[in-house]
């Protein structure tokens, strides 16, 4: 694969953020109605935070993430947090090392804000599944399980510290060097 990632800082990389994800609202099996959904999508536009897409090898936008500075629950006071709203990647783009390309991209690009201080943990919910849950457990500790009006979430939570790690070991052992979360991707 030949795609790049890239922060979402102008109009036109904004409306394009909005375009993709709103084309693949289906797919993103978020357990809200449309108007929650679109909520979570575009307030990283809105508020404090920031979105990035990922550009197939046709520069076409095959995957999207956003995110904000603190949670709701702290009145987005706790800027020490980023939470997710939403990361989605095409079926056909859907893969470990890609994955991993875009925490490493994520990292780096929050290292690079000049204006903010470095945040310390990055939290993010997802409906409860046991394959998410392997996936995701595999970096990030399990902090809640709920019950809600949608169905049941899975809240999880990350340093920023133990995700470099996680990124730097498994690059060391599968001896494919994904990324250097501190530099570049390679």
């Amino acid at each position: 694969m030949s795609g790049y990632f890239s922060v979402c800082s102008t109009y036109m990389y904004q409306h394009r953020y909005m375009d993709f994800l709103l084309a693949n609202y289906k797919e993103l099996n978020m357990p809200y109605p449309f108007p929650v959904t679109l909520s979570y999508i575009s307030s990283p536009l809105l508020i404090h935070g920031g979105a990035i897409l990922y550009f197939d090898d046709e520069d076409e936008p095959a995957g999207a993430l956003g995110y904000i500075y603190g949670t709701g629950e702290n009145d987005y006071e706790d800027r020490h947090v980023i939470q997710i709203q939403v990361a989605f990647l095409t079926e056909q783009n859907r893969g470990s090392r890609l994955f991993l390309e875009g925490l490493c991209f994520l990292i780096q690009h929050l290292a690079e804000q000049a204006d903010a201080e470095l945040p310390q943990e990055i939290h993010f919910w997802t409906a409860k599944d046991v394959r998410k849950h392997r996936l995701f457990s595999k970096f990030a500790k399990q902090s809640e399980n709920v019950e809600g009006e949608y169905g049941g979430m899975s809240g999880y939570k990350v340093s920023l510290a133990h995700l470099r790690t996680y990124i730097t070991s498994l690059s060391r052992d599968r001896r494919v060097r994904v990324c250097d979360p501190e530099g570049g991707t390679s």
